[in-house]
C-alpha cells in the first residue's frame, strides 16, 4: 500500500511502523542503513538475536553526577536522574500511578492489557518486557556473566551481582523514612513499609485472606491445596515449606545450631530458633502466654494445653 511505497513496513507480529525518524545512536555514526536493514532490525527484537557488542563501538560518556553511574545515551541519564528528584511525569490512565519515563509507563500498561509480545523459543513463556525474556533465557542456557571478584559467586543479572556485594560491603543504602531502618536492597524496603502502612496487596481466591508478601501468598495457598513439594531424601517425609524440611532434617542430621549463651554457663543447643528462645525464657523468667481460663503464664504459646490435662484429672477424680 502508500506505506510500503514510502519505504516504511509493517511488522507482522506487532503492527509497529519504522520510519526515518528513528536513528539510533548507537549505529548512526558507523553505517548507512537501508528500510530493509530497518525492518530486518526491528524484527531482531521478537526473535531476541543482537549482533553486535557494545564493547566494539559504544562507551558511557553521561555521568551521574550523584551516583556515578553512566550511561550510553544522554536520554538515559536523563531518565535516571528523575529518581533522584522525583519526577514522575507520565501517568497511567487506568489506575493513576505515576512513572519517571514513558517507556516505563508502555510496560506498565501491559500489566492491565495482559500483553506479553515477548515469547521464549525454547519453552514458549512470554514476557512484557524484552530485557526479562533475555535474562530467562539465561535459564536454559546457565549463563552467568557477572561474577563477583570477591567470592567468584556469579550471576544472570547486573542488578543481582549489584545487590550480592552488598553481603561483603554491608552497604544498606536503602532507609525507611517513618523508621530509619535501613536496608540493603530495595525490594526488602518496599515489604518492610507495610509493616507501617498495614499494605496486604496479595489475597487468597480462596479464603480471601490477605498477605503483604507474594511468597506468602503461595505458601498460604498450599494450606488449600495440600501440596507439600519438598520432601525429605532420607525417610520420604513431605513439607509444604522448604524451611519446615530443612528444620526436619536436622533430627538425621543432630545438627543443632541455636546454642544459648545467656548466663555463660548454659550451653544447651537446639535444632529450631524458637525453642531456642523459648528455653531463654526459663533463664529470665518471661511468660508472656497467659491461660485464658485459669490465669496462669508460660513462656511457650502452648502453656495454655496444660488446662486440657487438668481438666482430664478433675473429671477422673
Amino acid at each position: 500500500g502508500f506505506l510500503r511505497l514510502l519505504g516504511i513496513y509493517p511488522k507482522s507480529q506487532c503492527r509497529k511502523y519504522l520510519s526515518t525518524r528513528y536513528l539510533g545512536e548507537h549505529h548512526k555514526h558507523k553505517q548507512t542503513l537501508t528500510w530493509a536493514n530497518y525492518r530486518y532490525r526491528h524484527e531482531r527484537i521478537h526473535i531476541g538475536e543482537k549482533p553486535y557488542e557494545r564493547n566494539r563501538c559504544g562507551k558511557k560518556p553521561y555521568e551521574c553526577n550523584q551516583c556515578g553511574k553512566a550511561f550510553s545515551q544522554q536520554s538515559s541519564l536523563q531518565y535516571h536522574k528523575r529518581t533522584y528528584a522525583g519526577q514522575k511525569p507520565y501517568e497511567c490512565n487506568q489506575c493513576g500511578k505515576a512513572l519517571s519515563c514513558q517507556r516505563n509507563l508502555q510496560y506498565h500498561k501491559r500489566t492491565h492489557t495482559g500483553e506479553k509480545p515477548y515469547e521464549c523459543n525454547q519453552c514458549g513463556k512470554a514476557f512484557t518486557h524484552y530485557n526479562n525474556l533475555r535474562y530467562h533465557k539465561r535459564t536454559h542456557t546457565g549463563e552467568k556473566p557477572y561474577e563477583c571478584n570477591q567470592c567468584g559467586k556469579a550471576f544472570a543479572r547486573h542488578n543481582n551481582l549489584q545487590c550480592h556485594k552488598r553481603t561483603h560491603t554491608g552497604e544498606k543504602p536503602h532507609v525507611c523514612d517513618q523508621c530509619g531502618k535501613t536496608f540493603a536492597w530495595q525490594y526488602t524496603l518496599q515489604k518492610h513499609k507495610r509493616i507501617h502502612t498495614g499494605e496486604k496487596p496479595y489475597q487468597c481466591n480462596q479464603c480471601d485472606k490477605a498477605f503483604s508478601e507474594h511468597s506468602s501468598l503461595q505458601y498460604h495457598k498450599r494450606t488449600h491445596t495440600g501440596e507439600k513439594p519438598y520432601e525429605c531424601d532420607q525417610c520420604g517425609k513431605a513439607f509444604a515449606w522448604q524451611c519446615s524440611l530443612h528444620i526436619h532434617k536436622r533430627t538425621h542430621s543432630g545438627e543443632k545450631p541455636y546454642e544459648c549463651n545467656e548466663c555463660g554457663k548454659c550451653s544447651k543447643a537446639f535444632a529450631h530458633q524458637n525453642n531456642l528462645q523459648y528455653h531463654k525464657r526459663t533463664h529470665t523468667g518471661e511468660k508472656p502466654y497467659e491461660c485464658n481460663q485459669c490465669g496462669q503464664r508460660g513462656e511457650k504459646p502452648g502453656y495454655c494445653l496444660h488446662m486440657d490435662i487438668r481438666r482430664y484429672k478433675y473429671v477422673s477424680d
